[in-house]
Formats: structure tokens, C-alpha cells, sequence
């Protein structure tokens, strides 16, 4: 095999739908037409909403489809202490820092400044406990998003970076984001750490995933950079859309894979890719997706 590692890393918050085997298939493929391994991780930090079970529901399901991966999974809930780790060299470098805010503390600190807006659901965090928590009591873990010049004085951060299929991106995740959590205030870790820290322990080179995740890829090669971590390539994939235009997903009703006919699923999966699917079986249908991959290493 090449030195290539890519992954595909599912929330068991319930079984894939068409999306998600989407997103499988493209990092398979791009895996294999590179001569690469192909790993999985469950993602399974936010218990709460993981669904008992899904995890060997999703498994099932890949095999079924053919998408074997080359090592036994691995559960981001057994893996608390490389996130510990992590979150130790952050704070003690200086660029994590506990906050005792709430939501409705960010949103009112943001309404005072006038900049009370929306974020894809989130809120920009204004910064409150940068310099503190003048006695209050700490609840989340944040990482700074900007360089101290002084007591007053900062340097936002700039990302730039090269999405393999989107071309040239850009984020200023001071100003997009703001000072993110990587440890929440119920205590668990947040994705953006945990997805860091698995890619390297876990030597990934390659990112493959849907386009809505693109947004996150600021805020974890910051984070890689704090940590001295390698930066894989990205490659972010077309998404499937409901009937409202919206990413299809579990939480607006998207239906699980209906697998009665593997073969069929995935040449729906490849069609969302640009790839035309005739083979008469599901090993042919793969290997013909491999062969005429739009991302394949110039030969």
C-alpha cells in the first residue's frame, strides 16, 4: 500500500441514509484509487445522542455494500485519554482557557455589541473569558482563535488552506467562529478535538467527506497547528438534498439505506458523485467506481 490513510468516521446517532453512504463511498474510493488504507471511526464522543446499537447497524451496513475497512474500528468513547492529552498541552501552552458562559450569556454578550448573529445554528463567541473568569465558576474548555500582542492587543487567526475538489478556501476564525469549546460543560469532548487528535494517532492523510463539513476545516487545522500535528489533504463531496433543498440527514427525516439490493444503493451513491455505474455486480460496480474516480494521483 501507498502512504496513503484516509477514514470514514460515522455519529451511531442512528443507521446511514443515503447521504452518509455517499460520503462512505467517496472516501473508499478515493482510498483505493490511491492504493490506500481505508479506516473506520465511530464517533461516539456525544453520548447522548448515539443510539444503542447503531454502531454495528452502520458496520452491517458498509460491509454490505461492499466498503470493507483495512483495521478493526475504533470507538472515539475509548479514547478519552488522548483527548485529555491534547487538551493538557493547549492549556499549559496557553491557548486554552476555561469559560463560564452559557448560551444565553453569549447571546446576550452578543446583543449588547450589537452582533447578535446567527452562525449555522451557532453563535460567534465574543471572547468574555479571555482574560478570565472574574469568579465565576468555569463550565467548557475554549481555544484562543487569536494571537496576544498585548494586554488588549490581538491577531486573529487566518486559515487558508486547499480543498481538492472546492479549490482555494479561507476563514478568519476569529471573526467566523470565535473561541471554540474542545471540552463542553456537561463534560464531554467536542468534535473538533476529538476529530484531530484521532486523525493523526491514527496517521490519516486524507480527508474525504460531504461539503457541509468544509466549515470545520478552519477550526481543525488551527487546532493541528497548536498541536505540532500534521494537516491532511481535504476533499469535501456533493451532498444529497431532500425535497426542502436541505442536506439530507437524520435529523430531518432521512429514511435508512434500504439495502435489499446493495448494488442498487451503490450506484445511486456513485451517481451523486459523477460516477456512472453499469457492472453487473457489487465487486465490478466498486472497481469500476476506483477506475473512474475524477480524483485519482496523476499517474
Amino acid at each position: 500500500m501507498s502512504g496513503y490513510t484516509g477514514r470514514f468516521a460515522p455519529s451511531p446517532t442512528g443507521a446511514l441514509h443515503a447521504g452518509s453512504l455517499v460520503a462512505a463511498l467517496a472516501s473508499w474510493v478515493d482510498a483505493r484509487a490511491h492504493g490506500g488504507r481505508w479506516l473506520v471511526r465511530i464517533e461516539d464522543v456525544d453520548g447522548p445522542r448515539c443510539v444503542p446499537g447503531a454502531d454495528r447497524v452502520i458496520l452491517q451496513q458498509l460491509a454490505a455494500c461492499g466498503l470493507h475497512p483495512d483495521e478493526p474500528p475504533v470507538w472515539q468513547s475509548q479514547r478519552g485519554a488522548l483527548y485529555e492529552q491534547a487538551l493538557q498541552r493547549l492549556l499549559e501552552a496557553g491557548w486554552a482557557y476555561p469559560c463560564a458562559c452559557s448560551r444565553k450569556d453569549v447571546a446576550e454578550a452578543l446583543t449588547a455589541r450589537q452582533r447578535a448573529r446567527p452562525r449555522h445554528g451557532e453563535l460567534v463567541y465574543p471572547g468574555t473569558c479571555r482574560n478570565g473568569l472574574q469568579g465565576r465558576p468555569a463550565r467548557a474548555i475554549r481555544v484562543l482563535t487569536a494571537r496576544r500582542l498585548g494586554p488588549d492587543a490581538w491577531e486573529p487567526v487566518r486559515i487558508d488552506w486547499q480543498d481538492r475538489r472546492l479549490g482555494a478556501q479561507a476563514q478568519d476564525v476569529e471573526a467566523e467562529v470565535g473561541d471554540f469549546v474542545l471540552r463542553r460543560a456537561d463534560g464531554l469532548w467536542a468534535y473538533q478535538l476529538a476529530v484531530v487528535v484521532d486523525d493523526a494517532a491514527q496517521g490519516v492523510t486524507d480527508v474525504v467527506r460531504g461539503e457541509d463539513l468544509a466549515d470545520n476545516t478552519a477550526r481543525q487545522i488551527h487546532l493541528q497547528r497548536l498541536l505540532g500535528l500534521p494537516t491532511p489533504r481535504y476533499l469535501h463531496t456533493p451532498l444529497v438534498l431532500g425535497p426542502n433543498g436541505e442536506k439530507l440527514s437524520k435529523q430531518n427525516g432521512a429514511r435508512p439505506l434500504d439495502l435489499a439490493d446493495p448494488l442498487h444503493a451503490v450506484r445511486e451513491a456513485a451517481a451523486v458523485l459523477g460516477l456512472r455505474l453499469d457492472a453487473p455486480t457489487l465487486a465490478e460496480a466498486l472497481a469500476q467506481a476506483v477506475r473512474q474516480w475524477p480524483y485519482r494521483p496523476a499517474d
